[in-house]
């Protein structure tokens, strides 16, 4: 009797052991996220699951192309790309994002831009704010970003987007994306 209970007790640690990894490894390190929508198409699908690194901004800053999930309203997050950096210019001009006066070339877009014409439309210059990012999706015609909502702030953000887990058939490691 005594072993099965020592053995109980040994199942029991180790599943609240491994619950509490579970719970630290979730609420500080890594998260999952569920893409809904289509703005980010073709880089993501509807239904996409994506690992989120919370950990990389607390020793780094988002960079330029990196794509974020973000705390968009107090029930929604949104997933989009880092298009400004804090104190940058940004425009649309033609269908060219312009950043500090530059052309910038967005080979994401290669596959969905339908030629000579506006996939973008054009938007006004804008000064991304301090402690904040500019950030807009890669279905740019459907997707709801800091062109109508503004700059996100640098709090807002969950994480940095690492990895694509499914589906398995487009497993993907996102951190240079």
């Amino acid at each position: 009797m005594s072993r099965t209970k020592s053995e109980l007790l040994g199942w029991v640690k180790a599943i609240i052991i491994a619950i509490v990894l579970a719970v630290i490894i979730r609420t500080f390190l890594f998260t999952s996220y569920e893409v809904r929508g289509e703005s980010m198409l073709p880089t993501a699908h509807e239904g996409e699951l994506f690992i989120i690194n919370k950990l990389n901004y607390q020793f780094s800053e988002p960079s330029h192309d990196d794509l974020i999930v973000f705390h968009a309203t107090q029930n929604e997050d949104y997933i989009k790309r880092v298009i400004g950096l804090p104190g940058d210019t940004v425009r649309v001009e033609s269908d060219v994002l312009y950043i500090n006066d530059e052309a910038v070339d967005e080979p994401y877009l290669d596959e969905v831009k339908p030629g000579p014409g506006t996939y973008t439309q054009d938007f006004d210059e804008v000064t991304v704010p301090e402690g904040h990012v500019f950030v807009m999706g890669d279905n740019r015609p459907s997707s709801l970003d800091s062109r109508r909502i503004g700059a996100v702030s640098e709090d807002q953000i969950v994480g940095k987007v690492d990895l694509r887990f499914w589906p398995l058939s487009e497993f993907t490691y996102m951190g240079n994306k």
